[in-house]
């Protein structure tokens, strides 16, 4: 699952935040027809100390190690690097690193008070925005976390510090730092942003994975104060602080990654894919919840669940829906495992690569009109949610105001409409019933990371498309999101985005250029649309333009969404888990109780 940075992409504009529970109405016990839990899981969604608008982890009783399951393994302490821009790490590092809001599981963005005492818009023309970080917050090494740290995430995402037309920092997305004219730090605990433009979900930026250490990034390069470096610096010393911060913080080395968060990384086995988290020593806030988390990939969901059956794990949380995993948990309850399931802020898509076969519109068009997305949904989601429907937008999800379908009209039009689209456009059935043009047969592979969905998925395609004679192959790769869909290197990309409830980092997908535009999509009409909303002053202004954007990347043909993805999880000998849309499990996990 890719991520865009926690800044932005599915809910309202101007931070307002979607609320999205598991579907359907409960019973007295808060059960849901849906997901089959016999739990209350929508109380669960929110922070036990949570107050208002803001955040802090609530004081819980120590309690021995826990281990918890999710699909794939952790790589990297910087997260916001393209290469290891991945959900997973996002889903272990949530508790690690500590950012300026928290995100319940309602998706509602709070000020993280345990290290922020308040973010204010100080001038509105032009636009300043104010982080007052608290006082004695300071990393698991006991150096400071403070003002530097702010700076060198707004000068590593900002964009603006090239060598030519290459930044040297190698970002996954710049959204809202790019906006940035001016970045201060008016005293050691006070950073201050002044913007070019208005920016509405600033309330997304300086976020966990975005915030690391300077003092690091110091120590390592030679370079004597971060707060020194501007964009227009000597290249030179540009280039050591953005080649360490884009390629020095991989993996895990104990020296270089310290903990801003309650816990911090002791232990990472790249072969057993499996982290261990402690407590931060000098953590400011509650103190309680486990001593030690494991954090173990089991990429087989139903393995997962058979883990969780058979007592090796305490919590097995997925992104990627099974409905045989999904039975299994909920068949779990006289165990006293506890299922949940809610529809998450991420989508599954199948992205189309403008640089090689799909460059031709006629062969997007056709594809799409042979796909049939409700037959995939209904063998393969309806058991995790049984209301679960194919989604008819990229920009929005059901529900939110500006939600508009883009989609039902260029798909399931069957395998006739779709080879005379081909034939319209010079295709033609070559003598082994594939259809070719100009010597290139429409021969495709979809490429996927490790999933028994997604290969069930490209299974249905597979058959869908012959008939309309387009040969499709299934390509698997364990390391398709790590190295491969940020360069690419495929004709098809069939992944999930997953995104914090903002809008303004969409942009970044779909732009021409943008750093998470990996199928080389460009057209203007989508520029202007998104340039025109991210600016915008007016909520309505701002929506109207999303919608527009999102009709544009529809009438391209360029990305097919299959299905908003619900998450799936269960627990036992634990109060409560959430696994929240964009962060996971471990958002609170510092307040979890033992019930064991």
């Amino acid at each position: 699952m890719r991520r865009t940075r926690a800044v932005s992409v599915w809910s309202l504009v101007a931070g307002s935040a979607l609320l999205l529970t598991a579907c359907g109405g409960g019973a007295d016990t808060g059960s849901d027809p849906n997901t089959g839990s016999s739990s209350d899981i929508k109380s669960m969604a929110t922070g036990k100390a949570e107050n208002g608008d803001n955040f802090k982890l609530a004081d819980a009783a120590p309690s021995d190690q826990v281990i918890v399951a999710i699909d794939e393994g952790y790589s990297g302490y910087n997260n916001d690097s393209p290469d290891t821009n991945t959900s997973y790490n996002t889903f272990v590092l949530t508790s690690v690193l500590s950012g300026s809001n928290v995100l319940n599981g309602n998706n509602k963005v709070l000020l993280n008070n345990d290290v922020l005492e308040s973010w204010t818009v100080t001038t509105s023309s032009p636009q300043v925005v104010e982080w007052k970080i608290k006082p004695n917050v300071k990393w698991s090494d006991g150096e400071a976390w403070d003002c530097d740290d702010f700076y060198l995430a707004w000068l590593s995402h900002s964009g603006k510090a090239k060598e030519g037309e290459n930044p040297l920092f190698r970002s996954a997305s710049t959204a809202g730092y790019e906006l940035v004219d001016r970045a201060t730090c008016k005293d050691d605990l006070t950073f201050e942003a002044a913007f070019s433009e208005p920016y509405l979900d600033y309330k997304g930026m300086f976020n966990s994975t975005a915030l690391l250490p300077a003092h690091v990034l110091e120590r390592e390069t030679g370079i004597a104060d971060v707060m020194t470096l501007t964009p227009a610096s000597a290249p030179a010393d540009l280039k050591k602080a953005g080649d360490f911060w884009s390629d020095g913080w991989k993996g895990f080395t104990a020296g270089i990654m310290p903990a801003s968060g309650p816990y911090m990384i002791t232990a990472f086995d790249e072969n057993a894919e499996t982290v261990t988290l402690e407590k931060n020593p000098n953590w400011l806030g509650a103190k309680g919840g486990p001593a030690k988390v494991i954090v173990r990939a089991i990429p087989d969901t139903k393995a997962m669940a058979t883990a969780l059956q058979n007592g090796e794990i305490d919590v097995a949380s997925s992104v990627q829906p099974d409905a045989t995993a999904a039975n299994t948990l909920k068949g779990l309850t006289s165990q006293g495992v506890v299922y949940g399931s809610a529809p998450r802020l991420s989508f599954e898509h199948l992205d189309l690569n403008f640089s090689r076969i799909f460059a031709d519109e006629s062969a997007r068009k056709a594809f799409f009109e042979v796909v049939d997305r409700q037959e995939i949904t209904d063998k393969l989601i309806k058991e995790v949610q049984a209301d679960a429907q194919p989604l008819n937008s990229i920009v929005f999800m059901p529900g939110e105001d500006g939600f508009q379908d883009n989609y039902s009209d260029k798909t399931n039009k069957g395998a006739e409409t779709a080879m005379k689209t081909l034939e319209a456009a010079g295709w033609a059935k070559g003598g082994d019933g594939i259809y070719a043009k100009d010597g290139k047969r429409f021969s495709i592979k979809i490429s996927h990371n490790e999933n028994a969905r997604r290969s069930q998925t490209v299974e249905i395609i597979i058959a869908q498309a012959a008939k309309a004679g387009i040969e499709v192959f299934d390509e698997t790769d364990a390391n398709f999101l790590k190295g491969r869909v940020d360069k690419g290197d495929f004709d098809i990309a069939l992944f999930g985005w997953s995104a914090a409830p903002f809008k303004a980092e969409k942009p970044d997908i779909y732009i021409t250029g943008g750093g998470q535009n990996y199928q080389a999509l460009a057209d203007p009409a989508i520029d202007q649309a998104f340039t025109t909303a991210v600016s915008a002053t007016d909520e309505a202004v701002a929506l109207k333009a999303y919608q527009d954007a999102d009709k544009a990347i529809a009438d391209n043909y360029a990305s097919l969404p299959l299905f908003q993805t619900p998450g799936m999880w269960g627990f036992r000998g634990i109060d409560r888990v959430y696994n929240q849309s964009y962060n996971g499990p471990l958002w609170n996990v510092g307040e979890w109780a033992s019930t064991k």
